[in-house]
This record gives structure tokens, C-alpha cells and sequence, in this order.
């Protein structure tokens, strides 16, 4: 599949050739802290089919594992990019999904470091989800699979058949 992504400010852009079959949730602590998320999604491509344009920031990391890792973000607004190894030519990029365009379309297969996932997330089916903001109307999927709907404010949202 081809995909383009970008950071937040556009300075820096990429292209890639990935396998939506790939992508990953991780729950680490590293992972939550780098995100300022509860966890952050990944897509493991091989570093020859990601063309980068403009310059990334390079932060090492040494994780858990004691593998140290490249953490690459924008130098101007902060979006966090990628990951990769920080010994010798990249192999692998990690890129985050929150950058790539086409993340609506790049379903999680796994998820991985369950031992650090936040206890709360199998029951955020049960929040309500507005379609926007807290002032727009509230969506849900009655915690089905069945398609979303939208309930008029001050009234119940109910599903679809």
C-alpha cells in the first residue's frame, strides 16, 4: 500500500511503501510518555521504502529492553515520526501512525507490552463520543459493531440496524 504522511507544520514529509498487515499498538510506558497518549500505533517498514523529505530531530533512547532506539520528531512543531535502531544503517522505520494520511485505513493487528496498557481502555467503548468537540453531538455505537449515529443534543443517541 502507498501512503504519504507529514508532520503537523509540514516541514517534513514522507512517502512509503508499507504493509497495512503490520501495524501495531504499543502500551510501554516509553511509547506512552513519547506520545502523551495511553499508547501509540506503529507501522514497522523497511527503511528502503520510506523517502523522507526535510530534516528530522534524533533523540536516543535506550528502552527496557536495553535496545537503544532512535526516536526522530519535527525540530519545529514536535510531531513524533518515527522510531529505529540506533546502531548503524536503519533497517527498520517505525513510522507513527498519527502523521500518515491514510491511518484511517491502517487497522492495529497486535498489540504489544499489555502489561503496561492503561486498565480503563476495554471499557472506553462505554464514553460517550462526539462527533467533534463536548458541544457537538454525542455519536455511539451502543458498544456493537453496528454503524454510528448521531443523536440530536439534549436526546439519546440511539444505533442503526
Amino acid at each position: 500500500m502507498h501512503i504519504t504522511g507529514k508532520c503537523h507544520c509540514g516541514a517534513i514529509s514522507f512517502t512509503a511503501t508499507v504493509d497495512p498487515k503490520r501495524v501495531l499498538v504499543c502500551h510501554c510506558a516509553d511509547c506512552q510518555t513519547f506520545s502523551g497518549a495511553p499508547f501509540r500505533a506503529v507501522l514497522p517498514t523497511p527503511a528502503g521504502d520510506v523517502v523522507m523529505s526535510g530534516a528530522a530531530k534524533h533523540y536516543v533512547k535506550v528502552a527496557e529492553s536495553g535496545n537503544k532506539r532512535v526516536q526522530a520528531f519535527c525540530p519545529d512543531c514536535g510531531t513524533q515520526l518515527y522510531a529505529t535502531e540506533a546502531d548503524g544503517a536503519p533497517k527498520v522505520i517505525n513510522l507513527r501512525l498519527g502523521c500518515i494520511d491514510q491511518r484511517d485505513q491502517l487497522v492495529p493487528v497486535a498489540q504489544i507490552w499489555g502489561e503496561s496498557a492503561m486498565p480503563w481502555l476495554a471499557s472506553l467503548q462505554d464514553v460517550p463520543l462526539h462527533g467533534k468537540g463536548l458541544a457537538s453531538p454525542v455519536m455511539s455505537t451502543g458498544g456493537s459493531d453496528r454503524a454510528p449515529s448521531v443523536a440530536a443534543p439534549g436526546t439519546s443517541p440511539r444505533t442503526s440496524p
